[in-house]
């Protein structure tokens, strides 16, 4: 048989086993592309065997990674088991699952995952010539001494745009409230920014410490990103065994389980009590209004795919801040989104108010239609109403989080052949299965631009699976009562948890559960419990960094 037909039908089998199993991965809580990229590396012999060639085994993994960063919504936003790839799109989407508007959540996943996919690919080009070397300029070398330091300025950065105003302690509140000092002459500053301007005025210098303080809010979730880390330190020491042998069996899955996954359920227990019949609004929404956001989500992943221990969700967070900054230089009266509650805590957004009794030239007839005009703009119109504003924010939060979860993971492929360095569990098992063909000349590898081609096609192919999938899920709503389905979903993690961890993974779970209860609590975002992850990786580069030069 002609050696191209063969090539061309391993090509076929191994895409469609590879979206097969992406649906699986992508539905199934805990269940991780990289699962299966260490089970397919560790039966590549037996596949080469048998004759299917590593070929077809690395479309696999790749097929099954971008189905898999398509599908994972679904679980974290309408069953309240996310992993730390889509954790921010939890608070989303449950807000939209509880207001009847669940289908447009998953409309906008799956567009944003698309157009991040999309629109990563010309910036491989971009990352290759940045990074790469001939041609190229080299960064990834000389980026390296810096890595420690970036990872703090994000982290530094992810803290900062907390929002959240928190009282200081009552005792610290008295004995500052003498700190008053009043100034000679008022200071008066009013800067334009854009179509933004900054005015402060201050009458004394006030150094008491009051009742509403984002510094509060601040320093509370900076501990509580230090406590997360160190939970997270202890997580990654700590011996993680199967009792039924399931391979590459990690304490990290609990301990994101229990801080995001659970954790809500619990929420979701406590102030749900059932799920209200939701809008077949399943219309994939115009790509015009999300480029700009998913386009700045595919140029912070070219940077995410390079950190260790960044994830979607640091880069959500790095993009909508981005998206704030830039609304509020452009439109007065932008609303910032912050990320899990909604609109920003504490923004109070200018009254639009009318009296018609005040309009000269009107009669009271008209005057009384023109009141009534108003107060029905005031009920209708998305511009006015507050509530369609929040919505609108959490359609681009989860259209972001789908765009950079989908973005990282071709910019994750793209590295691995442009500085041969893996970023994940896949790239890694592909770096194990067979030598890599570096992309160290103008024209990319034949094997990248293959793997490259079965991403595309994945992704392209799990747009309308995801719109079914997601269908199917909310007619299962509809028969489930939703605390039945809390119930057995935490009873489906807890057992899943004992099943790939043991019990030592359970005694994870239950803290995590605790840590991740305190966040609603408290008033700050469960995002800053992504320090499970960052403050071992910058302890670990840190470390590195330090021993090189002998200090420790």
């Amino acid at each position: 048989m002609d050696p191209v037909v063969v090539d061309f039908a391993w090509l076929i089998a191994s895409f469609v086993f590879g979206v097969g199993l992406g649906c699986l991965t992508g539905l199934i809580p805990g269940f991780h592309v990289n699962n299966v990229a260490l089970i397919a590396l560790s039966l590549s012999p037996v596949a080469v065997g048998i004759g299917i060639p590593l070929d077809a085994v690395a479309g696999i993994i790749v097929a099954c990674g971008t189905v898999h960063t398509f599908l994972n919504y679904i679980p974290s936003a309408l069953v309240g088991a996310p992993d730390d790839n889509m954790a921010l799109a939890l608070l989303p989407g449950h807000r939209m699952l509880i207001s009847g508007q669940a289908a447009q959540g998953v409309a906008y996943s799956a567009r944003g995952s698309q157009m991040g996919m999309l629109m990563s690919i010309p910036l491989l080009i971009v990352a290759r010539l940045m990074f790469g070397e001939n041609p190229g300029l080299g960064l990834y070398e000389s980026s390296r001494d810096f890595l420690p330091w970036l990872l703090l300025i994000i982290s530094i950065f992810l803290i900062l745009t907390e929002t959240t105003r928190l009282p200081w302690p009552y005792w610290m509140q008295r004995a500052t409230s003498g700190l008053k000092f009043p100034l000679p002459r008022p200071i008066n500053i009013d800067l334009p920014v854009g179509k933004f301007r900054f005015r402060r005025k201050w009458e004394n210098l006030d150094f008491s410490l009051g009742p509403s303080s984002r510094t509060a809010g601040i320093l509370v979730a900076s501990a509580f990103f230090l406590l997360t880390g160190f939970y997270g330190w202890a997580v990654f020491e700590l011996p993680g065994r199967s009792p039924v042998g399931m391979p590459s069996a990690t304490l990290l899955f609990p301990g994101l389980a229990g801080l995001f996954g659970i954790a809500n359920l619990i929420d979701i227990y406590v102030t749900t009590s059932e799920i209200p019949p939701q809008e077949q609004n399943w219309e994939m929404p115009d790509m015009k209004p999300l480029a700009v956001p998913t386009f700045l989500s595919a140029v912070v992943s070219s940077v995410m795919a390079i950190l260790p221990g960044m994830t979607a969700a640091q880069a959500t967070v790095v993009v909508m801040s981005a998206r704030n900054m830039w609304g509020r230089l452009t439109d007065p009266n932008y609303i910032p989104a912050d990320f899990e509650h909604g609109i920003q805590p504490g923004f109070n957004p200018r009254p639009v108010t009318a009296d018609p009794s005040d309009l000269d030239g009107l009669t009271d007839e008209e005057a009384e239609l023109f009141g009534a005009a108003i107060e029905e703009a005031g009920e209708t119109s998305p511009d006015l109403d507050l509530s369609t504003q929040s919505q609108q924010q959490d359609l681009e939060v989860i259209a972001v989080l789908s765009s950079v979860n989908t973005a990282v993971t071709v910019m994750v492929l793209g590295f691995l052949y442009m500085v041969g360095r893996p970023r994940s569990g896949a790239a890694l098992a592909l770096n194990m299965m067979y030598p890599i063909d570096g992309w160290n000349a103008v024209d990319p590898p034949a094997d990248f631009v293959r793997l490259l081609g079965i991403t595309i096609a994945a992704g392209l192919f799990a747009v309308p699976v995801m719109i079914e999938v997601g269908k199917g899920m909310l007619k299962m709503h509809e028969i489930v009562p939703l605390r039945t389905l809390v119930f057995s979903v935490a009873g489906f993690v807890s057992v899943l948890v004992w099943l790939s961890t043991g019990w030592v993974g359970v005694g994870v779970l239950i803290v995590g559960t605790g840590l991740g209860l305190m966040p609603p609590r408290i008033g700050i975002r469960r995002s800053h419990a992504m320090g499970i992850i960052l403050v071992p990786i910058m302890f670990y580069t840190f470390a590195q960094t330090f021993d090189s030069f002998g200090f420790i």
